[in-house]
């Protein structure tokens, strides 16, 4: 299906750069995301995939708006406070792009409802703040063969990772973090803090990395994890093998 004359101006700055283009653009138009967390990673992943003209984006979040959320989750406001975070996110893209379908699901991922929750998308971006809940989308991904987006955030620091784990020759997010984490004992923002301007990098860098995959410019990401310090600031980059004793993608 051709892009409508409203869409060829609103993406035009996409379909002028000849790694997307045309092609590409309708590309992302048909595709649909499933974002895990509509926090503080999910709340910039969601802005930019959503004004990027991702046809669908399905919102996944059981928590509600808390006034200590506003200094990062960039989707919010005063008038949202209390609200379900899916719902409102899900108002936000409708106002952000009239093009975009948004579902918003206002439950928590878990290992008996990943399957349903995650089904019938092109991709997923995780920006959850557990570990559990981390591996449980990271198996189902492998399980369902879809690309995996994962993002995780603390204090300065930020990762940023694509993983296709389904593929003989690629990691899955189990082979970087090993099973030592499996229950929820993530150092959480409450205890920790976190710069809210580092959640926006995160989240901004998933989104692209998002595109990516879907659209497929530039080098291959998979396998590596980006690691940034807004502290110092730094950057490198890991790579990261499969595991051959990976219960999640070797199995």
């Amino acid at each position: 299906m051709s892009l409508s004359d409203a869409e060829l101006d609103r993406y035009a700055r996409h379909i002028v750069l000849k790694e997307i283009g045309g092609a590409g653009q309708n590309r992302l138009r048909a595709a649909r995301i499933a974002i895990v967390g509509a926090g503080g990673i999910g709340c910039p992943a969601i802005q930019y995939l959503a004004a990027a003209g991702i046809g669908g984006l399905r919102l996944i979040d059981d928590d509600r708006i808390d006034l200590s959320n506003l200094q990062r989750q960039i989707l919010f406001g005063d008038a949202d406070l209390g609200q379900p975070k899916a719902e409102a996110a899900a108002r936000a893209v409708a106002r952000l792009n009239p093009h975009v379908t948004a579902e918003p699901v206002v439950a928590r991922i878990t290992a008996d409802t990943a399957a349903q929750l995650l089904a019938d998308v092109d991709l997923i971006l995780d920006g959850s703040d557990n570990f559990a809940t981390r591996l449980i989308v990271s198996d189902q991904a492998v399980r369902q063969r879809t690309p995996l987006v994962s993002a995780a955030l603390g204090q300065f620091q930020g990762q940023i990772a694509t993983f296709r784990g389904h593929q003989p020759d690629q990691p899955c997010y189990r082979c970087f973090v090993g099973d030592a984490f499996d229950a929820e004992d993530c150092d959480t923002c409450a205890d920790q803090g976190v710069l809210g301007a580092a959640a926006g990098l995160a989240g901004a860098w998933a989104a692209m990395e998002a595109v990516r995959a879907l659209v497929g410019f530039g080098p291959d990401p998979a396998g590596r994890v980006h690691v940034f310090d807004a502290l110092t600031p730094v950057l490198r980059t890991i790579r990261i093998v499969k595991d051959p004793a990976c219960r999640g993608c070797t199995g």
